[in-house]
């Protein structure tokens, strides 16, 4: 995970305003215990402030042992001093001991004050800093983080919801500690949360794109998670909705849109939440299993929810083919029409679809009286390839054109007019193939 420079960065911001001086000093009574205290207070201070963090341990521990309940200063001046002896230590035991220093001094003062609300993120970043490498502390890390959001309603900083579910990562990689539904709670849990501080207008990019490469890093989820373990749950309860918005997340977000737990899925999800998309997948899906007149109904709904001309004729254009496969040629026209008419971007697919459809009808409107009436579809279907734009089905239907001297036969000459007839009612200019 790429959350170090990220973290050296919170370190800062953490740490920013807590050292401010505290009212309350509870100073010994016996004068030589105070006078012995007033000195180590400064001593500890003096090093604190030069910097010299580990010479300060000294005084200051004298402090927390024997007038612990001196000031809330000593706590919160404390973190700085461990924390600071820790970073300068070289040797890994020493280093240790600072850095459990470090949390044993917030353990104690959520002891002697009430308001651990206002410093537990910071426990919960240290203890992630300190031990997301330590098998037996990572426990103790996750813990540290959900009651900080318990606490708070979430994590003030976004980026440390990264820090979060990489502890849980990896607390679950070392120790086994979670069912992949657990995991996969605490995660839409993240989610949730970093989609309240999206809509405040916080970017929350980076953690977001962090927290799903740790679920994929987990290889909890594929299809047959999803089918076999999620999908039984929604049978048992179909009015699950937020098991139903999972797994149809998950479905798509894998590549396991075939199932018919998907389409379970989908179809609860937008009954009761009905949205273009929604409507749309679920036409399409019906589409897949020759369930024609559920993917009729679905797209007439997904016409109804949609929000601009370019989904409209979208769902035209879905409706025309299969309005084309069913043999109703003329509602088939409609709907292509509307669908260029909604959408110029469209209007090449539908009056293809149109010249297909003139084209596929020669013999259902040949009457056998009159060759270039019957040959007429095909000029029809000309003309509706020419509005396409597409040259290929142009030659095709030029080449099915009467002939001059079919005309001639008739009468008739290039130039005329004829109306096709049939169900296609077109009066088109008469040109011959030759």
């Amino acid at each position: 995970m790429k959350l170090k420079t990220t973290l050296f960065v919170l370190a800062a911001l953490l740490v920013t305003g807590l050292a401010q001086a505290q009212d309350g000093w509870n100073w010994p009574a016996d004068s030589q215990d105070e006078a012995k205290a007033r000195e180590l207070n400064a001593a500890y201070t003096d090093y604190m402030k030069s910097e010299q963090f580990a010479q300060a341990t000294g005084p200051l521990n004298w402090l927390l042992t024997n007038v612990p309940e001196l000031n809330e200063s000593i706590y919160i001046n404390g973190v700085t001093v461990y924390k600071g002896a820790a970073d300068a230590e070289a040797d890994a035991e020493k280093k240790r001991v600072f850095q459990d220093s470090v949390i044993t001094i917030y353990e104690k003062r959520a002891e002697l004050y009430n308001n651990e609300p206002n410093w537990i993120e910071n426990k919960a970043y240290y203890s992630y800093d300190f031990y997301k490498g330590n098998k037996e502390k990572l426990g103790d890390v996750v813990a540290n983080f959900e009651k900080a959001i318990e606490l708070n309603g979430e994590l003030s900083i976004p980026s440390l919801y990264a820090a979060y579910f990489d502890a849980v990562y990896r607390h679950n990689a070392y120790n086994k500690v979670y069912t992949p539904d657990q995991v996969l709670d605490k995660y839409d849990q993240i989610q949730a949360l970093l989609d309240a501080k999206e809509a405040e207008g916080v970017d929350v990019s980076g953690p977001r794109g962090t927290t799903e490469r740790v679920l994929v890093a987990m290889k909890l989820i594929d299809c047959d998670f999803i089918e076999n373990t999620m999908g039984p749950r929604l049978k048992a309860d179909p009015t699950n909705l937020k098991l139903a918005d999972q797994i149809f997340k998950y479905s798509i977000q894998y590549k396991c849109t075939s199932s018919d737990i998907f389409l379970t899925a989908l179809e609860i999800k937008d009954s009761n939440e009905p949205t273009f998309g929604t409507a749309q997948v679920r036409g399409d899906l019906y589409l897949q299993r020759d369930d024609v007149e559920s993917a009729k109904e679905a797209f007439n709904k997904a016409f109804e929810l949609a929000e601009s001309d370019a989904q409209k004729a979208e769902v035209k254009l879905k409706l025309a083919s299969i309005y084309a496969g069913n043999g109703q040629r003329s509602d088939a026209r409609s709907a292509a029409r509307e669908a260029a008419e909604l959408d110029q971007e469209k209007a090449s697919d539908a009056w293809k679809l149109i010249g297909d459809l003139y084209m596929g009808s020669f013999n259902v409107c040949k009457g056998g009286e009159s060759r270039a009436k019957d040959y007429s579809v095909f000029i029809a279907a000309y003309n509706a390839y020419q509005r396409a734009g597409n040259n290929q089905g142009m030659a095709n239907a030029r080449a099915r054109f009467p002939s001059k001297e079919e005309l001639f036969t008739e009468g008739l000459q290039v130039g005329g007019t004829i109306n096709t007839g049939c169900w296609i009612g077109e009066t088109v200019t008469l040109a011959t193939r030759d």
